[in-house]
């Protein structure tokens, strides 16, 4: 995009901002900006558009629809990659992002989780809400981060019954029901296991959906056949069917944790849109 040219008699102007966004973000639009438009002419107004990606890496957002948008040269495109999510920036005339919004939607399709930049889990709730459901969870591996950051939203609340943290064997049975003798077969981290985490919390806590987790964070504890990094999230829904999806994330962790999360955090959301 072209820069910015102040009038040759324009006295220099220096803005020292704060660098945390929440700061940020209300100071520029309401000091420095006016000052900016009085400087140069309010002109036509840019906007800054930003689409939350989850499921998918930033390499392939660019392929998909970044590098088509970067060969228009009327918008700035940029990218912030975090676990298992891409937040896809466009900034530009209003005229010009509302004009391509739809073709971003139609390529990102299920993957884009808002447009507004706003978190998964809040998303998660809202959809919730809006459907009057509620949810439970079972957690192994992560330890409880799923109901965490589901009751960081305000207004979780209304939507999240409880949270079961069901770490050995026997609080998976005594609190859950799941059975002794498929833990004793298959072990704790199995697809089955994930399914009867899922259904049981739901269960017990009469919940609309559940959802179980299950897996190997590491960093010991991994096999040929189960290594460090894989987990089953199962989603337990209303009408009898529950969904189960395998990962593995081979990392530390707390990155393994914050993925796990927001794969179960996905999974439900995928679950709520196809109901919708």
């Amino acid at each position: 995009m072209p820069a910015v040219e102040l009038p040759s008699s324009a006295t220099p102007h220096v803005f020292l901002l704060p660098g945390p966004p929440r700061e940020l973000q209300p100071m520029f639009s309401d000091h420095v900006l006016p000052v900016l438009e009085r400087l140069c002419g309010a002109g036509e107004r840019h906007d800054c558009r930003t689409y939350r990606v989850v499921g998918m890496g930033e390499s392939a957002v660019e392929e998909l629809i970044g590098l088509e948008l970067v060969d228009r040269g009327d918008l700035e495109v940029g990218y912030c990659a975090r676990s298992n999510e891409v937040d896809f920036r466009l900034i530009g005339p209003t005229a010009v992002l509302e004009e391509v919004e739809p073709l971003v939607l139609e390529r990102l399709g299920k993957h884009v989780v808002s447009v507004d930049g706003s978190e998964l889990e809040s998303q998660v709730v809202g959809m919730l809400s809006e459907a009057r459901a509620t949810v439970a969870t079972a957690e192994s591996c992560t330890g409880g981060l799923l109901a965490s950051r589901i009751t960081d939203v305000p207004g979780a609340s209304e939507v999240f019954m409880r949270g079961f943290v069901t770490y050995s064997n026997e609080a998976k049975s005594a609190l859950l029901g799941v059975d002794a003798a498929m833990l004793a077969e298959l072990g704790a981290v199995s697809a089955p296991v994930a399914v009867a985490m899922a259904e049981g919390v739901r269960r017990r806590a009469a919940a609309t959906y559940g959802v179980g987790i299950t897996g190997i964070a590491g960093p010991g504890g991994g096999t040929p056949e189960k290594p460090v990094g894989l987990v089953f999230i199962a989603v337990a829904g209303p009408d009898g069917k529950t969904v189960c999806e395998k990962a593995v994330y081979p990392s530390d962790r707390a990155t393994f944790k914050r993925f796990a999360s927001q794969k179960a955090l996905d999974l439900l959301r995928l679950e709520l849109h196809s109901r919708g």
